[in-house]
């Protein structure tokens, strides 16, 4: 059973200890982090994702769903799901009902790509939405249907009608969200994706009230928070962001200063709404994409540690870190007060019992690259097998 408060009784808090997220109880500190898996068939989620989410769920558990379409141009993958039409909704229904039979907490990340699509996935085969009509550089690859690997195509530069129309579809997929059963919704504002793309001064080349100073690059990110909060309220709202990441190009030319801009508007709508938001889930720096370089190499390992830090200060609320964490530096970062909560993507893919196996330090099974995204119900999805079938996490 979760506590009430975050004292653990005066003694210092461990990944394992319970935390209080908002109105949610947790029993511990290892959060699943969303992560694209490509088994929602032509956008509708499948009841693989039931089994898939559910064997990753614990009482008291924390886990967030893969990135989650807000429209039909948001996507940039083969066979993500979608939260924009009435088939959708449906279809997570069962899935959100088989995590919370597990005492879970489940959230939905709302996600659109911008310009990190192509248009193959685009209504009528359009141009990708961005705040910009630069195209990704040939650094980067985009998947396409057919597995092959392609280039990004030069986006369409949203207008500011447009840009309304995206808040709008944000505010709705957030609705359909809370319809659906999931507890809250987590705006992806990171790694290169639509709202990183109005954020970061190294894409964004906007000359209107969304482009140039800090104060404007923030704008769509807080109307987007604002009308989600408006809808479904703050006590159900997380934000994701990663303003030292240059993933998708997605560079800027001071990462703090941007995300404590960010930070800083939070804190002013929290005060103002009298309500905080659920957290807040910012990416490390140390942040690997398709097992690559490291991306987002903005100094030394202890000059980004120290990014972080201050941003989690300056962050009133709960704080999520992600990225590239071990058992280890997940201990660390909650002990030394880095993180409330601590986000793990890869590891959970090949260990559906995480949180047992690293409060036990047991042996983790390696995971397999080759089928992250694949279409296949069961192989590289729900078969990786457990510790043990028998051992919650809660009697230990």
């Amino acid at each position: 059973m979760a506590a009430e408060t975050n004292s653990d009784q005066g003694n210092s808090p461990s990944l394992f200890s319970p935390f209080k997220m908002g109105k949610f109880n947790l029993s511990h500190r290892v959060v699943m982090a969303p992560m694209t898996r490509c088994r929602a068939i032509n956008s509708i989620p499948q009841p693989a994702l039931a089994e898939y989410y559910s064997q990753r769920a614990t009482n008291g558990g924390f886990l967030i769903c893969e990135g989650t379409m807000i429209s039909p141009t948001a996507a940039g993958f083969p066979h993500v799901p979608g939260i924009f039409t009435k088939e959708q909704v449906e279809a997570w229904k069962p899935i959100v009902n088989a995590v919370h039979a597990k005492g879970a907490v489940f959230f939905c990340q709302l996600w659109h790509v911008g310009r990190a699509s192509h248009p193959v996935y685009q209504p009528g085969g359009a141009a990708p939405l961005s705040s910009t009509d630069k195209p990704i550089s040939k650094r980067w690859r985009i998947l396409m249907p057919d597995a092959t690997h392609g280039m990004y195509p030069k986006p369409h530069r949203l207008t500011v009608d447009e840009i309304a129309e995206v808040v709008e579809d944000y505010r709705r997929a957030a609705l359909n969200a809370i319809e659906a059963g999931f507890d809250g919704i987590e705006i992806h504002g990171a790694h290169g994706y639509l709202i990183d793309q109005f954020l970061k001064d190294g894409i964004n080349d906007r000359t209107d009230v969304y482009g140039g100073t800090l104060a404007n690059r923030c704008k769509f990110i807080m109307q987007v928070v604002q009308a989600v909060v408006s809808a479904i309220g703050a006590d159900r709202v997380g934000v994701r962001i990663s303003p030292a990441i240059d993933h998708l190009d997605a560079m800027d030319s001071d990462p703090l200063s941007l995300g404590l801009a960010v930070i800083e508007r939070l804190n002013k709508l929290q005060k103002d709404l009298g309500s905080k938001l659920t957290y807040l889930h910012m990416t490390q720096p140390r942040y690997t994409a398709y097992g690559q370089t490291e991306a987002g190499r903005h100094g030394s390992e202890e000059e980004e540690a120290q990014l972080v830090r201050t941003c989690r200060k300056a962050y009133e609320g709960t704080f999520i870190s992600s990225g590239g964490f071990t058992r280890e530096l997940g201990i660390e970062a909650v002990a030394q007060g880095d993180a409330d909560l601590v986000s793990y993507g890869r590891l959970f893919i090949s260990n559906p019992d995480l949180p047992l196996r690293l409060k036990l330090n047991a042996p983790l099974t390696r995971y397999n690259r080759a089928t992250f995204y694949t279409h296949d119900p069961v192989v590289g999805f729900t078969d990786y097998p457990f510790l043990s079938m028998d051992t919650p996490f809660s009697r230990l």
